[in-house]
């Protein structure tokens, strides 16, 4: 017997897409022991959740620090917003509509890339007040000598774009972040946070046009 006991929801649907008699049969025998939610859109809403996790879980564990406290520096805001951002462009230019699930999942005011200003800020709120104090699975796998999800989270990501012609320089340099960690070669430390940055700048791609200090401030 199963009894769920957190506030959470098992989220079904056709990987084609679309409604079906199959997902209903399925969340009716399902919602028995667990809260179910039917989507017709289950590419979209993979991709939701890939986009936070890209972002929220994998920079916290490379920082070792909770969102709520790599946020607060210039570089982790700046590393969210560039790493989130590259997410987002390869989802939709493999066709994939992203499903608004904590948050909506393009931020306000976004054109090509996102927008600081208070809407923005309202918007990563949401997502602070859903995940700022949680501290990252892939952290937990450091500390216990785990093999790491990243080739299915960012480096998912990674490999997509190449199909679609997406550049994601700052992805690719968290990606191999987490493998220097992972073979002991390096480890969680918030310095990792624009030393990434700075890494996607010395590659010569777009993603990060200004040059930052030590301090990772804007000069």
């Amino acid at each position: 017997m199963y009894e769920q006991t957190n506030a959470g929801y098992l989220l079904i649907g056709e990987l084609g897409g679309g409604e079906s008699d199959r997902s209903e049969r399925v969340s009716h025998w399902l919602s028995r022991a667990v809260n179910v939610k039917v989507t017709p859109n289950l590419q979209g809403a993979v991709w939701s959740k890939l986009l936070l996790n890209c972002s929220v879980t994998t920079i916290g564990a490379i920082a070792g620090l909770t969102m709520r406290a790599y946020i607060d520096r210039p570089e982790g805001r700046e590393l969210f917003c560039r790493t989130y951002d590259e997410a987002l462009s390869v989802a939709q230019a493999s066709g994939v509509r992203p499903e608004k699930m904590l948050v909506d999942p393009i931020p306000p005011g976004r054109n090509g890339r996102s927008i600081s200003g208070e809407a923005y800020n309202l918007w990563l709120v949401e997502i602070l007040n859903g995940y700022g104090d949680a501290k990252a699975s892939m952290l937990q796998d450091f500390e216990r000598g785990r093999t790491t999800e990243i080739d299915f989270i960012n480096g998912y990501v990674v490999d997509t774009a190449r199909q679609f012609g997406v550049n994601t320089p700052v992805n690719t340099a968290i990606v191999e972040t987490v493998h220097a960690i992972t073979r002991g070669q390096s480890a969680p430390d918030p310095n990792h946070l624009l030393q990434i940055l700075q890494t996607s700048v010395d590659r010569g791609e777009a993603s990060v046009p200004f040059p930052l200090s030590n301090k990772g401030e804007k000069q």
